[in-house]
């Protein structure tokens, strides 16, 4: 059976959505919000960030405005959208998200590939789209944003892979993985080394072998 395009690109973004969304699960309020890298990239941050994305390219770019004002303002403060003020709750910035995919659904499921579109922020050569481009770039967009999740959430408590049920990782001692790795890095910095690998950080070691499902992504 030949496959629909469209509905192909829907289904890998929806995907993308529910691995960055299971990155954020069952973490404190000051680990979901926290500045983890020296930019401060953090959890929540990153969520209402994608928020604003969708609700703009698959909203105003399309002639389709998002009817609600989002709660951030990049023109004056261009780190608004990536991190959650204390008065913003987690269910607000979650909430925010859920009603921008569904918004942004709405116009992918109406609207043809070839519906025209404009993004005023890109370059005048690039600025003019259609929502086939629009998917492809916000598959690309949502999917790096879930890989910058990946490694904050492992850093945080050693939680790894793909998604809930699904975490495509191999079922194998992680901290022997680990001791292999570093020892290769050392030998190929310093040939001859041969000391003995320091411990992973983070909770690494500590992860059960028995809860990872190697089921493929499909």
């Amino acid at each position: 059976m030949a496959s629909d395009p469209k509905a192909d690109l829907h289904r890998y973004l929806k995907v993308a959505r529910e691995s960055f969304l299971w990155k954020l699960e069952g973490l404190s309020e000051y680990d979901v919000r926290r500045p983890l890298t020296p930019t401060g990239t953090n959890l929540l941050g990153l969520a209402k960030h994608l928020a604003g994305v969708e609700a703009g390219y698959f909203g105003d770019c399309l002639g389709r405005p998002f009817p609600e004002k989002l709660p951030f303002d990049v023109d004056a403060d261009p780190n608004s959208d990536m991190f959650a003020t204390a008065d913003e709750s987690r269910e607000d910035v979650l909430g925010l998200f859920a009603r921008a995919t569904a918004f942004a659904d709405t116009s992918i499921e109406e609207l043809p590939l070839s519906a025209p579109g404009v993004v005023p922020w890109w370059p005048e050569e690039r600025k003019y789209v259609t929502l086939h481009l629009l998917l492809v770039h916000e598959i690309a967009e949502v999917n790096r944003h879930a890989g910058h999740a990946d490694i904050l959430r492992e850093g945080l408590d050693g939680t790894a892979g793909l998604r809930a049920g699904n975490s495509k990782l191999p079922r194998q001692d992680w901290q022997a993985h680990w001791d292999r790795v570093e020892l290769e890095a050392r030998k190929a910095s310093r040939p001859g080394v041969t000391a003995r690998p320091r411990s992973a950080p983070g909770n690494v070691a500590d992860r059960s072998c028995e809860a990872i499902n190697t089921a493929e992504h499909g």
